[in-house]
């Protein structure tokens, strides 16, 4: 049984949307065709004098700084025509179409300058002010074919109809309706963000806990002790029961170090950060309590964030051999194919692993999709269980010199 997480939503229309054909009959789909056709003129007057009066008003006062402004706010206000036309394309013509997504200009994380950003390079306004601006022409001409055929061509007017409103269809599809692939792009980088917030607020929880449960206590209790044994050499008291007390803080200091160094590894191992994903995975491997054979194939270290959750999604994976598994070998393989990073964990335990089987599973795949990851779980009752992660690949230089132009002064 293979199990991945789904990463794009489902077309929302699934029916065919075309007109019944067309035919001699007037029928109530053809008379909403022609009323379309019969609106044409005014719409596109209307979004023409719009059209121009923005562009050519915004582009003198470009001159100035009320220039971008006033055209940040043209184009929102031709995507408010965009909706009016998708609107009368749904009413008359049937067109079954998504609205746009609207555009983040209420977030508080973007600045004044980048929300007239944002407005002045939106794609939506600037193809609805295309479609406002070359639709006068098609609106006079079909106006008039419509309105003389009324008298003069009624017989034939419903294939006319059809052949000039199939012509409106297709111009507002190529123009009016959104990109599925950009509108499925934003909505995953959505939900991504989500999940990389959400695990963040855990993982800040998770040290407070520890901090507060493990090497906080042992600390306070370190002070405790050694405030008494302190208090006893001051009364001229240096006997056997101070030398006990010293004896038992300076056992709490090693095992409050020792919690130290375990919560560190579990933040961000060193080993990771000196000698790479091969002696960290080796390291892994060896608290494991199954025998685990790790070959990692690398000719050069990824970006540090890629790194990182290679090595913690191996590390929860080898977790779940030890707790869960009943396996008596593992294995853990890392290699590069082309721009992609590919891990692989393996078992032979008695299998029934799942994606929905615990929250564990879920929010390995759930990370690694808010990184543009995959992956996959084949777990068949009776095992063997093979764990597959693909990870996007970014070279470890690249970001060094990225965040090195970041930090160097400007001025």
């Amino acid at each position: 049984m293979t199990e991945r997480l789904p990463s794009a939503r489902r077309d929302r229309y699934a029916a065919d949307d075309r007109p019944p054909p067309a035919r001699l009959a007037y029928d109530a789909h053809t008379w909403r065709e022609i009323a379309h056709l019969l609106a044409n003129f005014p719409m596109a007057l209307i979004g023409f004098v719009y059209t121009v009066t923005v562009l050519f008003t915004s582009a003198f006062l470009t001159m100035t700084v009320i220039g971008f402004p006033l055209l940040a706010a043209g184009l929102m206000g031709a995507r408010q025509l965009g909706k009016l036309e998708r609107a009368r394309a749904r009413a008359l013509l049937g067109v079954r179409m998504d609205e746009p997504s609207p555009l983040p200009l209420r977030s508080t994380r973007h600045g004044v300058f980048a929300q007239l950003w944002m407005a002045l390079k939106d794609p939506v306004g600037w193809r609805t002010v295309l479609y406002d601006f070359i639709r006068l022409p098609w609106g006079i001409l079909t106006f008039t074919l419509t309105l003389v055929s009324l008298f003069v061509l009624w017989p034939v007017l419903p294939f006319l109809a059809r052949g000039l409103t199939n012509a409106d269809r297709a111009m507002v599809r190529g123009l009016l309706s959104p990109s599925d692939e950009l509108e499925r792009r934003i909505a995953e980088l959505e939900s991504d963000r989500g999940v990389v917030v959400d695990t963040a607020a855990a993982d800040l929880r998770r040290i407070e806990r520890d901090l507060h449960d493990g090497a906080q206590a042992r600390l306070v209790n370190l002070a405790m002790g050694l405030g008494l044994a302190k208090e006893k050499l001051l009364d001229g008291q240096a006997d056997d029961q101070v030398a006990a007390m010293v004896e038992e803080a300076h056992g709490e200091v090693k095992l409050a170090l020792q919690e130290l160094r375990d919560l560190a590894r579990g933040i961000h191992p060193a080993v990771l950060t000196d000698r790479g994903l091969d002696a960290a995975l080796s390291s892994v491997a060896s608290r494991c309590t199954v025998p685990v054979k790790v070959t990692v194939d690398l000719d050069s270290r990824p970006a540090e964030a890629i790194e990182g959750i290679a090595y913690f999604t191996v590390s929860e994976l080898l977790q779940n051999v030890s707790k869960h598994s009943g396996a008596r070998s593992a294995s853990v393989e890392v290699w590069r194919t082309d721009d992609r990073l590919l891990i692989q964990v393996g078992d032979d335990g008695r299998g029934g692993a799942r994606l929905d089987g615990g929250t564990g599973m879920r929010g390995l795949a759930e990370r690694l999709d808010a990184v543009d990851g995959l992956f996959v779980v084949d777990s068949p009752e009776g095992g063997p269980t093979t764990v597959t992660a693909e990870l996007p690949w970014r070279d470890r230089d690249r970001d060094r010199d990225r965040d090195r132009d970041r930090q160097r002064p400007t001025g």
